[in-house]
Order: C-alpha cells, then structure tokens, then sequence
C-alpha cells in the first residue's frame, strides 16, 4: 500500500532537524517505484522526500546517494543545471525515506525534444558537455569506476561475444560490430566523467532549458559517447544535440558520435542477454524482433558504417 503524503511529511521532519513544513503533497506516479511527496516549508522552501517500494528501488536510491555525494558544491558549481542533494534521511520499514533539495523542472519525451537552436535537444547537447569537462579527479577520490579506453572496448567485445553465443543474433550485425570494435582509431579517445545512466528520463527542463539532470548512480570515468547513445531513436534532437555537445567540447573526440552508435545498438543485444539470463521467452522474442528490424535498418553497411572514414547518420529501429 502506496504511503500517504501525510507520513512522508513526518518522515522528512524526522530526517531533517527544524524542519516546519507548510504544506505536503503526493508526488510522482502512484503505481510508481517509489513513495513521493513535495514539501513546501514554511520559509517556502521545496524539498522532495522519497521512500522506495521495491527491493531494486531502494537498491538505485542507494546508488543514486553515493554518486551524489561524490558530486561535491565545487563541482556541482561548474554545471549549468541543478542536481538532487540529499539532506537528510530517517528509517522505515526495512528501508528509508531521503529527503532533497527540489530540483526545478518538467520531463520531456523523446519526441518533444526538438531540434535547431533554442531546443531542448539543444540544451541536452550542452548539458552533457558539460558534464564530460568536468576534471576527473573527484570521481577516483569517491571510490567510483575510472575505466580506459581499452576497458571500455573489451566491456563492448565482451557484449559482442555473449550475444554471438547465443546463436539469435544475424551475422550481419556481428560483422558489423566486429568491424566496430576492430577499427582503432574509432577507440582512441580520452574517457571523461560520464553520468553513464542519461535517458530523456534524466533531464528536466523548463522554457527550452536543461534546468536539471537525475540519477547519478552510474557515474564514473568512461566513454563519452555512452551518454550520447540513447539520443538515437530521434535523429532530429540527435543531429542537433551533437552539434551543440561537439560546438561545447570541441575537436577532442572526433569519433564519439560513431561509438555512440555501436553503444545504442549493443543495447539491444543487451536486451536479448537479459533475456537468455533470466530464461524469458518474451524478451529473447522481443530482442530478436528487434534486431532484425537492426538490420533491416543497417543493411547498406557501405552508406551507414560504423566506422572512422564516414559520419552515420545515427538512427535506430523504434
């Protein structure tokens, strides 16, 4: 059973000494993840408390917690949108209600990004930019993953070779990322501080504006292009999200858009692995599905490689 609003508001009062709080209201989907509630103190501060209801929630909001507070007040102020910061936490039923600052802004879908200057997508573009020139420092201090370039391709051949094993995946795309991983100019790059979980579910924004990002319990220092990977199915927002990203980074990464593309597909032999692993027939079925809609789409290698002598067109099967 969902938790009232009217609990949540105690919880945060126990989380947070001195807290007054105004008013309280539920927030969020009802059948969602997570208990939520938006409180408005007396001071008219915002703040959002969150309990988890599953066991893989709580696991994430574990996870969230530790990359930010790795995400410290200096390197939050080199970022041009605002990040969760948890205040405060109190203990209930087995697990435990987080209590943060607000974070302004609306979600966007996929296909209400935009695209030209003054777009979402624009913003996006901008916004991930930034978050890759941060110095990569702090992320090794906070005990998170700092990974190669090679370790970032073997991760990637390691995919490739589990998927090959399954025997479901067309020969076509395995040549296709073979060749990919095979091709070492495409793999000489300089890993940067990733949020390394960015999905349209990860921005808020507001008047055409990135104003926020959530969930940073994947980050780490890694390959720049996997947060460029999911902009895929929309290939307007992408055009104009990497040409935004590459005028904020510059010549650095010649190649990040390619890699991005070998990441967006390795996603779907990814689905079909989850779905070897966990024994679901509907899922292997989906995943196949889709992957043979992949090569329907990649089919002209010639006119769409992935590869350094060409720039893609980046464009996924829906």
């Amino acid at each position: 059973m969902a938790r009232s609003h009217l609990t949540l508001a105690a919880l945060a009062t126990a989380a947070v000494g001195g807290l007054d709080v105004a008013t309280a209201m539920s927030f969020g989907r009802a059948n969602g993840d997570f208990d939520a509630c938006l409180i408005t103190t007396r001071e008219g501060r915002h703040l959002l408390v969150r309990v988890p209801r599953t066991e893989r929630a709580e696991a994430a909001q574990s996870t969230d917690l530790v990359g930010l507070r790795a995400l410290s007040a200096g390197v939050r102020a080199r970022l041009p949108f605002g990040i969760p910061t948890p205040i405060g936490q109190a203990p209930i039923d087995g697990t435990r209600a987080v209590v943060y600052e607000f974070v302004y802004g609306a979600k966007v879908a996929l296909n209400a990004l935009g695209s030209g200057p003054g777009s979402v997508a624009a913003s996006i573009g901008s916004a991930i930019a930034a978050i890759h020139a941060l110095p990569t420092g702090f992320v090794a201090d906070a005990g998170l993953p700092t990974l190669s370039a090679g370790q970032c391709l073997q991760a990637g051949i390691e995919i490739i070779d589990r998927a090959s094993a399954t025997g479901l995946v067309p020969a076509a795309l395995l040549g296709r990322w073979e060749r990919a991983a095979q091709d070492a100019n495409l793999w000489q790059f300089q890993p940067t501080v990733t949020n390394g979980a960015l999905s349209t579910e990860s921005f808020l924004s507001a008047d055409g504006e990135v104003t926020g990002i959530l969930g940073w319990g994947m980050l780490r220092v890694a390959d720049p292009a996997h947060d460029l990977a999911w902009l895929g199915p929309n290939p307007a927002a992408a055009e104009t999200a990497f040409a935004s990203y590459l005028s904020g980074r510059g010549a650095i990464d010649r190649h990040v858009r390619q890699r991005a593309m070998f990441y967006a597909e390795l996603e779907v032999a990814k689905w079909l692995l989850h779905g070897t692993d966990t024994r679901s027939t509907e899922i292997v079925d989906d995943a196949v599905t889709m992957l043979t809609s992949l090569v329907d789409s990649v089919r002209n290698d010639v006119m769409n490689p992935i590869g350094t002598h060409t720039m893609p067109t980046m464009a996924m099967p829906a």
